[in-house]
């Protein structure tokens, strides 16, 4: 029906006749002239009628917004001083020779260039929300990212290929979301939080190098960068180590980004170690355009007479940490507090801190009701060993690790936003030699870090046995301003190191039959050494057009409680339904 996109009329088709399908944007009447600008996927561009025309005229006389039309007309330039130089189309018009109504529209639910329109608003009237053009730009972006990532897949050997939607649950990290079985009346298939296991099978399989964009499954809570349903980018390839797969994989994400975004990433990426990462930025995800960075002072508390520092000084879980905040000490005494609020979030008992006046004055050049229990020695060590000059302000974190870590971790980052220290552009870094496992406390057993997939940094599976606590893993994460981008690791290939990694995680060779028997089985059949990655393709969108949350960039997303306000999706099922699968739904009682 169309010559050309709207966005593509531009000074290249002066005098030309075009015809032109979309929406109406803004209708103008001024005076006896109309315009129209006419929207698609593409862009706006401008379209005149004047009564010289008179059918097409009389009909633009009556169009609304989002009206679809069909435009016959030639375009030219726009008269001087009407040159709208921020559009594409903006040096030209068409003047309107013929006019078809395609289908008419009723109000909408909102105008399409407002900004803050509520977001369930936006996504149970989701159809119309996609045609706003920050929508449409976002997603034929994610469209570019697809097509630059299978590109680069094709061009280095790696086969597309589909694994089961329908499987069996295994252990990822987060609830599976369950599918009963008619045919098996009672069993029930999972969708796959990931295709790990059938990955692995592909490379036993001999496939050598695969990959697929598929969509993943997890009934977790929600937050910015997570939905119950998302997409990855999913690889996994045979006879490497980590760096053949880090490397392969960093020149993706380079070339992703040079060919949509027109950018160049740094080559090679830096690469940090996990404790490292922990120590200087409390996160294993660390933006490193953010300049402050957490200094380790536990050895400077060992002896002080103030047990807030001296006791997880002391403590093999402990920590204590100084943050500096460059200019800090003019920060008023109610936004320190605040942020004592803030670090309350993480489990942090408060927030100690020094106001640095004088730093050649000694004690008497030192601001903060903690100084008074800290010997003269150890604040010269803080001091030294953090670099602090006169006019900062040196936050505490002290008490169990985790806590610390989490806490001055995420002080740091809002600190860094708030007093607008982080830079631009894009930082991206490689977190390695994370942990095998972490220990659950109130559980009193042992968890897989990543998954129990993953291979130790030993060939000896009685080592991993004797310490599995300081066995460090060969696995890796992308991170890129702060967002983990993907994660992955050399697999396990030989079956008694999985043996030996299940009966550290507490799964009996009985319970490892029933859930993995098809794996271990084929872990015995000529398994080659292979590891792989998963991306998350919605975070690379959600990073690459500047949006707040993944939801900006899924066409059809859920809301923070896993709602469709679309579709109105979940909903009840009908019982002759539930009959035939052999369901019977418990009524709850409320008391």
């Amino acid at each position: 029906m169309r010559s050309h996109y709207c966005g593509q009329v531009t000074e290249d088709l002066l005098g030309s006749s075009v015809r032109l399908c979309g929406w109406v944007h803004r209708r103008r009447d001024h005076g006896g002239v109309i315009f129209i600008d006419l929207r698609d996927r593409e862009g706006l561009v401008q379209v005149v009628f004047d009564p010289d025309t008179r059918e097409a005229f009389e009909i633009a006389e009556q169009v609304r917004n989002e009206f679809v039309l069909l435009v016959e007309g030639r375009v030219r330039e726009r008269p001087e001083g009407t040159v709208n130089p921020d559009m594409v189309t903006g040096r030209v018009e068409v003047l309107g020779q013929a006019l078809t109504v395609l289908n008419h529209a009723e109000t909408p639910p909102f105008q399409l260039d407002e900004d803050d329109v509520n977001e369930e608003t936006r996504l149970r009237y989701r159809y119309m929300d996609l045609r706003r053009p920050v929508m449409q730009r976002r997603l034929l972006m994610r469209g570019r990212i697809t097509r630059a990532i299978r590109d680069y897949m094709d061009e280095h050997g790696f086969l597309d290929i589909e694994t089961p939607m329908l499987t069996k649950a295994t252990p990822e990290g987060a609830r599976d979301y369950l599918v009963p079985s008619r045919v098996h009346k009672g069993s029930f298939f999972a969708l796959p939080q990931s295709p790990q296991i059938f990955k692995q099978l592909l490379m036993m399989s001999g496939m050598d190098r695969y990959y697929q964009i598929v969509r993943c499954f997890r009934d977790e809570d929600l937050r910015a960068d997570r939905q119950p349903e998302f997409t990855q980018l999913d690889v996994e390839m045979s006879f490497c180590d980590e760096n053949g797969v880090m490397d392969l994989m960093e020149g993706l994400v380079r070339k992703v980004f040079a060919q949509v975004l027109e950018i160049a990433l740094p080559d090679p990426f830096p690469r940090m170690a996990y404790h490292e990462a922990m120590e200087r930025f409390g996160t294993d995800r660390p933006d490193l355009r953010n300049p402050l960075e957490l200094t380790e002072i536990s050895d400077l508390m060992k002896s002080v007479s103030f047990k807030v520092f001296s006791e997880p000084a002391n403590d093999d879980l402990g920590r204590v940490a100084a943050l500096r905040m460059p200019g800090g000490g003019a920060l008023p005494r109610s936004v320190v507090d605040d942020y004592g609020k803030f670090v309350a979030i993480y489990g942090a008992k408060g927030l100690a801190y020094i106001k640095v006046n004088d730093r050649d004055a000694g004690k008497d050049g030192l601001q903060s009701p903690i100084v008074k229990f800290l010997s003269d020695e150890s604040l010269a060590g803080v001091l030294e060993r953090t670099g602090a000059q006169n006019g900062d302000l040196i936050f505490f974190g002290a008490g169990k690790q985790q806590i610390v870590n989490d806490a001055l971790g995420a002080l740091r980052v809002k600190l860094g936003e708030d007093h607008d220290l982080v830079e631009g552009g894009w930082k991206p870094l490689w977190v390695t030699d994370f942990p095998m496992f972490e220990w659950v406390e109130n559980e009193q057993r042992w968890n897989a870090l990543h998954h129990p997939f993953t291979a130790p940094r030993t060939d000896d599976p009685k080592l991993l046995e004797d310490a599995p606590g300081l066995m460090p893993s060969r696995a890796y994460d992308m991170v890129l301003n702060g967002t983990e981008l993907g994660g992955g690791s050399i697999r396990i290939h030989r079956p008694e190191m999985q043996a030996a990694v299940f009966r550290v995680l507490g799964i009996g060779e009985q319970e490892a039959q029933q859930k993995f028997g098809f794996l271990l089985r084929a872990l015995q059949h000529g398994c080659p050494p292979h590891g792989g990655i998963a991306f998350g393709l919605d975070r690379i969108a959600m990073l690459m057009t500047g949006s707040a949350s993944i939801r900006d960039v899924i066409a059809f997303p859920k809301t923070q409680t896993a709602h469709d306000p679309l579709t109105d999706a979940p909903s009840a099922a009908d019982e002759a339904a539930l009959r035939e699968l052999g369901i019977m739904l418990r009524k709850s009682t409320v008391s």
